[in-house]
């Protein structure tokens, strides 16, 4: 890696001592401490938090230490500063790159302006099960999805320059398949083929590269038994290797003592010898402090070299050398009437519309009863916002400033994860005195996010027992749901009329979703994540293999079934293929799905060509499709293009997302949707031979364009 005349000139200077001590970042120690190690040479910290704190965290760096080095100064800004955004798998629900990118600058100004100068996000881990808790972090199962918002989060945080007082440096995280955990619980390991690997796992990090992500952050779990903090042939050989990632290599905290657990390190002076000789460049916690001098002798030199190049390189692109204190009377400490706006407008676009029967949006019912745990609650913004004492109001305090003329009865009925039913009652009293009811439901904050994980993915508590009361009672109602991951409704879906899922929306999500409710606003997002009929289903994925024996059908067993066996020939077709005898075929929701209160036409999908050579893939195939709005409303549609290899060399995903687009199309307007195809929606990646590559096969293409994965129109090209 090339380095520039500072950075060779500081790197000549440097003891041992003080380059180790640009390899480490530590937790909030009190300031008194915190002074003390920053003196001692200590390179990174987590940010104090204000930027008064970390002006003086600077200072000490620049003003009181041999060499003047400034702090990278580091947080989890995974979702907004001040100004509290949608969770980001609510963001990946907008399916709206520019939409994501405009938010991680807003957390990017807003943070910057404290201090801050290094967030730990984008969350670039596929992730397809939901009992996973950190899915809310990520972008969901859709691996073209997650490289395109992970790109645009990127660019967000970082702009054009890393050095304007608006922008912070970006770590794509957790390298790699962090999001594949074993039965779904947090930190187990991961047994990902080759194959998985290269066209699932890696594929968002390769972006995020790509797009000049300042941080990659090592993950908690093995990889076919190699933890990842010690896992020299991806931290090293593909991503600085073969990709020529140029960054920083960051831990994640105490992953590198964490390798003693994993049983591949004798004591943590192994384990910083593991980390750093895998390609770590910066540990988490504070491990090389314990090192004595016979441990410190183990490191390779040149590996640490480059560690400290690194980092003293990122230093550089953040422009700390130059300017390393902020002004502190610009910090931003509270959301802005335009920040406020933003997030409001996310939260509706993020917000999906699982089924609607015409009681959304609301007309003008004289008598409204709200219940449910989220009915006055203001839990709305979602894991990773412990640090600033963010606030968000209540739908009902919304709902009354917004409709005043409506009586608003407001009743919880149960808590959201109590067992207490007593209160169910009288929400079915007030709900047969109500002319409509919007049941407020949905998993708290407190249940997603880091160390999170769930076996039983329904709403807690007694929620649903309140769902089937108030349908009991015959009136119309909408479920508005939110969640940090897709939950399991089956046991109650058929008995709600309309169901919005608005997941975690931050700070403006209960005025966003009065939005929606009263049809201010459009929910037209579409799930970044399927949502299962059991949690027995999971991983239920759409991109996955057709198998050689594929069903056409759900296998729910009838009582003749049971009576008479399954091994006669008019079942021999159906008993033996991919699928559970006791649960209908494919999720509840699948990936992609959703619509709006607008309603569309699709027409035809159009190739420019039908044949091409695999010469010619340098010169892209257009697709194109006409969308007409037909209904007496503006607004949005989300046109989605999944491609079906037919016939390849290794097995393929039945459906993979190649492109999509979201525009809002005014009544009667019809709008037309351009694609660009050519070798990255085409081929994939190989990896039986020594060197993994990049392939287009010949053969034939199937395009299939559409709103959703159950409404597309299919056109045809073939690679000879």
């Amino acid at each position: 890696m090339e380095r520039s005349p500072r950075v060779s000139r500081l790197l000549a200077d440097m003891t041992d001592a003080e380059k180790l001590g640009q390899l480490q970042i530590v937790f909030r120690p009190k300031h008194e401490d915190a002074a003390r190690l920053v003196r001692e040479g200590l390179g990174s910290v987590f940010w104090p938090p204000s930027a008064a704190a970390t002006n003086a965290l600077q200072r000490v760096a620049v003003e009181e230490t041999r060499l003047g080095i400034p702090l990278l100064v580091g947080l989890d800004v995974i979702h907004g500063q001040r100004t509290i955004a949608p969770v980001p798998l609510a963001q990946a629900a907008s399916f709206d790159r520019g939409m994501v990118r405009e938010l991680a600058a807003l957390a990017a100004a807003e943070a910057r302006s404290g201090g801050v100068t290094w967030t730990f996000s984008p969350m670039a881990d596929i992730s397809r099960d939901p009992r996973w808790g950190r899915v809310v972090e990520g972008f969901g199962e859709d691996v073209h999805l997650a490289v395109t918002l992970t790109r645009a989060m990127v660019r967000g945080y970082q702009g054009d320059d890393l050095s304007s007082p608006t922008a912070i440096a970006a770590t794509a995280k957790h390298f790699v398949a962090y999001g594949a955990p074993e039965g779904g619980r947090d930190y187990a390991g991961v047994d990902a083929s080759d194959h998985q690997l290269r066209n699932v796992w890696l594929e968002p990090f390769r972006a995020a590269v790509d797009e000049g992500a300042a941080a990659v952050m090592a993950a908690f779990n093995t990889v076919a038994g190699v933890p990842m903090h010690a896992n020299r042939r991806l931290l090293t050989g593909v991503l600085k290797d073969e990709w020529g990632f140029p960054g920083v290599v960051v831990g994640d905290a105490d992953g590198v003592r964490n390798l003693v657990p994993h049983r591949v390190a004798e004591g943590v002076e192994d384990a910083v010898a593991l980390a750093f000789h895998a390609g770590l460049d910066i540990e988490m916690g504070g491990a090389p402090a314990d090192l004595d001098d016979a441990a410190r002798a183990r490191l390779d030199p040149g590996r640490v070299d480059d560690a400290v190049a690194r980092v003293l390189a990122m230093k550089e692109r953040l422009g700390l050398f130059e300017r390393p204190y902020v002004d502190e009377e610009a910090e931003v400490t509270e959301p802005t009437a335009s920040s406020r706006a933003l997030v409001r407008r996310a939260a509706a676009r993020s917000s999906v519309l699982l089924k609607n029967d015409g009681t959304l949006p609301l007309g003008s019912p004289r008598r409204v009863l709200l219940a449910g745990p989220y009915a006055d609650s203001t839990d709305h913004l979602g894991a990773w916002t412990q640090y600033f004492g963010a606030r968000a109001g209540s739908i009902a305090d919304e709902f009354r400033t917004r409709r005043p003329e409506i009586e608003l009865e407001v009743l919880r009925g149960v808590e959201f994860l109590a067992g207490d039913d007593t209160g169910i009652r009288s929400v079915v009293d007030a709900a047969r005195r109500a002319d409509l009811a919007i049941l407020c439901v949905g998993e708290p904050s407190a249940l997603s996010g880091e160390a999170a994980s769930r076996s039983d993915i329904r709403l807690p508590g007694r929620q649903e027992d309140l769902i089937r009361a108030v349908a009991g009672c015959g009136i119309p109602f909408a479920v508005v749901l939110e969640a940090g991951r897709p939950l399991v409704v089956d046991d109650w879906i058929e008995l709600a009329p309309s169901v919005l899922a608005a997941w975690h929306g931050g700070t403006e999500s209960a005025a966003a979703i009065v939005d929606m409710l009263v049809g201010d606003a459009e929910p037209a997002g579409r799930l970044p994540m399927s949502w299962p009929r059991a949690v027995g289903q999971i991983p239920v994925h759409y991109a996955h293999e057709n198998t050689g024996r594929p069903a056409a059908t759900g296998g729910r067993l009838t009582t003749e079934e049971t009576d008479v066996g399954l091994h006669g020939p008019d079942n021999v077709q159906d008993k033996f293929t991919s699928k559970y005898l006791d649960l209908e075929l494919g999720p509840r929701f699948s990936f992609g799905h959703g619509s709006g209160y607008a309603t569309f036409d699709h027409a035809e999908p159009r190739l420019s060509r039908a044949e091409i050579a695999q010469a010619e893939l340098g010169e892209p195939v257009a697709l194109e499709v006409a969308v007409t709005n037909t209904s007496a409303r503006s607004g949005d549609e989300v046109v989605q293009v999944f491609v079906e290899d037919v016939v390849a060399s290794v097995a393929p995903p039945v459906r993979r997302l190649v492109a999509f687009e979201r525009r809002t199309i005014d009544a009667d307007e019809t709008a037309v949707f351009s694609f660009t195809i050519g070798r990255e929606q085409l081929g994939f990646w190989t990896t039986d031979a020594a060197t993994p590559a990049f392939v287009v096969e010949p053969g034939l293409f199937r395009f299939h364009v559409g709103s959703t994965l159950a409404t597309t129109q299919a056109v045809e090209l073939r690679v000879r």
